[in-house]
């Protein structure tokens, strides 16, 4: 399996990054977890319109999103007339949120809403959500596993307990780190230290930060994810 940070900016964009998108390979397929704003002309970098079999979403803030409108519109432009688009999969309830975000979708994508806490099959590869904590916003992380191996992916969350089960053991969890210190109240989000307690607990192989601003600094000895990079699992 080859994974693509593609992009894995916070909720406002690091200097000439993009949002989140990560883009994992198998056996031909191509899945997309996220498709943040940016995601899109990243992926016209390499192709002059980006072939991929699904795209899932972890949940329907517009930087994790925002690019599927993007997306609509190119696809109904650029592609040959009669190009099939991606399978899109929305967290349960998404595709209500997804209608405000614009119309004719269903002309593009063939849209489904993934089971809260069921696998799915998602471009080739197996796909397991977890809730996670993200203020009151319904997310789920999503545990991919293809070829032997797992990429964990935290979404956006604050500290849960979900996070363990999540990265068990995966070969790579990407985690969210927003915070440079915890939120009061109601959280949504973690810190550098948080993410590498939860990546402890879960036992996973390797952790890769990301949704960090750059305005923080990175501890050391954590490794930070960034646009471009690649990782052959």
């Amino acid at each position: 399996m080859k994974l693509t940070i593609v992009g894995c900016s916070p909720a406002w964009p690091n200097p000439g990054r993009a949002h989140s998108g990560y883009l994992l390979e198998h056996d031909s397929r191509r899945l997309l977890v996220d498709c943040g704003p940016g995601v899109l002309a990243r992926l016209r970098e390499a192709a002059h319109w980006p072939e991929i079999d699904a795209i899932a979403i972890t949940h329907m803030h517009l930087d994790h999103c925002g690019d599927l409108v993007a997306w609509l519109w190119g696809h109904l432009h650029v592609p040959p007339r009669g190009t099939k688009g991606p399978d899109l999969w929305l967290p349960p309830g998404g595709r209500t949120e997804l209608a405000l975000l614009g119309s004719r979708f269903d002309e593009v994508f063939t849209i489904r809403e993934y089971p809260a806490a069921e696998q799915f099959e998602a471009g080739g590869l197996t796909v397991t959500p977890f809730a996670v904590s993200h203020y009151t916003q319904p997310t789920w992380g999503l545990r991919i596993e293809a070829g032997g191996k797992v990429v964990a992916f935290s979404a956006d969350t604050g500290p849960t307990e979900a996070l363990a089960e999540l990265a068990a053991e995966a070969d790579v969890f990407l985690c969210e780190a927003t915070l440079d210190q915890g939120e009061p109240g109601l959280r949504g989000h973690l810190t550098a230290g948080e993410a590498a307690a939860a990546a402890l607990a879960a036992r996973a192989h390797r952790l890769l930060l990301v949704h960090r601003p750059v305005e923080l600094e990175t501890p050391d000895g954590l490794e930070l994810a960034y646009d471009g990079l690649e990782l052959k699992l």
